[in-house]
């Protein structure tokens, strides 16, 4: 089976080629967007040579569980988001002719102004936040409790920011009081937090329900044109939604204070990776790292992590 790193759509614009994503504008209709999720797969800021076949279909049809799901669950369905739909022949009719290739990775939504922040939110401690932690007794310069061990909890969550990266640079994490500062309107950073909290709250509630804990994610919000007689942009969820690649899912089963937690999601990928798998870590991480491939045991192993993912939180196999 072959991944698709890279869509072909010669008659529709490309508006931007992600980690993950490409976007594209129709020429009949610029109030919408095209997002397709490829099978690219990404680690510590760098895009991989080798692709995962399919992941990009479970990456679109994870979001969309979740689009809906929070969409409905009485906690989160005042907060907007931009799907309109993802099924081909409800697109324009200049996506249609690309069925082959888009079909099952692809969402139709409203355009929106992306705001260029990561709105991050933990509920444990564990990856870049326990580094800095061991360091500085902080987390995104947030002064923290002294005594936590890796994976411990947090109660509340904590909602932690970082700048959002073009292409082949780094996000950076910043205090929570920096947030208005890189906001077109700095009113949009306190809704912002509120609703970052909120469908944290609404996925962990759910993720657990399912013997998964969810511990933590990243959501990007954009403007939306306005839709009330104020004529201001609607404050909406964008791009992806609580997948393996944005999210840390645990086995809730196997969770201790103190234990480095392995789950469902490209952590078996990363600490491959960090243990010098395919030469990666000679220029001593980060953005500067050349690509590398990535074996078929290892591309296997991750697809067998999201897999299990899907259907854990779903409920439902995962059909290409």
């Amino acid at each position: 089976m072959t991944a698709l790193l890279q869509t072909d759509c010669p008659t529709l614009k490309l508006l931007a080629r992600g980690k993950v994503r490409d976007i594209y504008e129709v020429e009949e209709d610029k109030s919408g967007l095209l997002f397709v999720a490829t099978d690219r797969v990404s680690a510590f800021d760098v895009i991989m040579k080798t692709g995962i076949p399919n992941k990009g279909k479970l990456l679109t049809q994870l979001s969309l569980f979740f689009f809906d799901y929070l969409s409905k669950a009485p906690e989160t369905k005042h907060i907007p988001n931009h799907v309109i739909t993802s099924k081909i022949e409800e697109m324009p009719t200049q996506v249609q002719k690309y069925r082959d290739q888009l079909e099952g990775r692809s969402i139709w939504v409203r355009r929106a102004t992306v705001l260029p922040v990561e709105a991050i939110v933990r509920g444990y401690i564990t990856g870049s936040a326990w580094a800095e932690y061991q360091k500085t007794g902080t987390m995104h310069d947030i002064q923290l409790p002294e005594g936590l061990k890796e994976s411990s909890k947090f109660d509340p969550p904590l909602f932690t920011p970082s700048t959002k990266a073009e292409v082949g640079d780094k996000d950076i994490n910043i205090h929570p009081n920096e947030l208005p500062k890189h906001l077109p309107d700095p009113a949009l950073a306190e809704p912002l937090q509120q609703y970052a909290l909120a469908l944290y709250s609404t996925a962990a509630a759910h993720s657990l329900s399912r013997g998964l804990i969810l511990a933590d994610t990243k959501f990007e919000f954009g403007l939306l044109p306005p839709s009330t007689p104020d004529g201001k942009p609607v404050l909406a969820l964008v791009d992806e939604c609580l997948t393996p690649d944005s999210s840390r899912f645990w086995p809730a089963e196997q969770w201790a204070e103190g234990n480095k937690m392995v789950g469902f999601d490209k952590q078996f990928l990363r600490e491959w990776l960090k243990s010098g798998g395919g030469g990666f870590g000679k220029k001593g991480g980060g953005i500067e790292e050349d690509p590398v491939e990535i074996p078929q045991d290892i591309v296997q192993a991750t697809w067998s992590k999201y897999e299990e993912a899907f259907e854990k939180l779903t409920g439902r196999k995962f059909v290409a």
